[in-house]
C-alpha cells in the first residue's frame, strides 16, 4: 500500500556528455541548459584528458564558478584498464567490451553504490563525442535497467 506520507520516487533525469569535439563554451551552456545539477567524472584518468578545461580541478573549479554545478569523479564507474586495452587495441570487439564492462559493473555493485535521487539531473562525463561506443551509456543503461525510473539523456 502506498504511504502519501512518503511517495515513492519519481523518474530521474540522468544525463551524459562527452568533452572531445566541445568548445568550453559550447560543453558549459549544454550543461546548462539541460538543467545539470551534479557532473560525475567516470574517466578512469581524468588529469591527462584531452582538452585542457576538462581536467579534474580545472573542471571542478568551472562547473562551480560559470554554472554552479556540483563535481564528483568516480573512478569506480570507468571500465578496468585490461578491458579498455582490450578494445583499444582491438583484441576484443565492441560487444565484447560490453559484455565484459557489464559484468564488472555487477561485480562492484553499482547499482547499490549510488541513491536513485544522488543522480537525479546529474550528468556522466567521458572523453567520446558520442554515446553509442562509450562506457557513459552503458552505465546509464545499467542504472536504468536497475532502478527502472531512470529517463537518459545524451547530450
Amino acid at each position: 500500500m502506498n504511504d502519501p506520507a512518503n511517495p515513492p520516487p519519481g523518474p530521474i533525469r540522468l544525463f551524459t556528455i562527452g568533452f572531445t569535439g566541445k568548445s568550453a563554451k559550447e560543453f558549459f551552456e549544454t550543461l546548462q541548459r539541460a538543467g545539470v545539477r551534479r557532473l560525475v567524472d567516470i574517466c578512469l584518468k581524468n588529469v591527462s584528458q584531452l582538452a585542457g578545461f576538462t581536467k579534474k580541478k580545472d573542471l571542478e573549479y568551472f562547473l562551480r564558478a560559470i554554472a554552479n554545478i556540483d563535481y564528483a569523479h568516480e573512478p569506480g564507474l570507468a571500465p578496468a584498464k585490461e578491458i579498455l586495452d582490450g578494445y583499444k587495441k582491438k583484441q576484443i570487439d565492441w560487444a565484447e567490451y560490453e559484455h565484459r564492462f557489464r559484468e564488472l559493473l555487477e561485480e562492484r555493485g553499482l547499482a547499490g553504490a549510488f541513491k536513485l535521487q544522488d543522480l537525479d539531473h546529474a550528468c556522466l562525463l567521458c572523453s567520446e563525442p558520442a554515446p553509442e561506443h562509450c562506457h557513459r551509456r552503458l552505465v546509464a543503461e545499467y542504472l536504468r535497467d536497475h532502478w527502472g525510473s531512470v529517463g537518459i539523456e545524451h547530450l
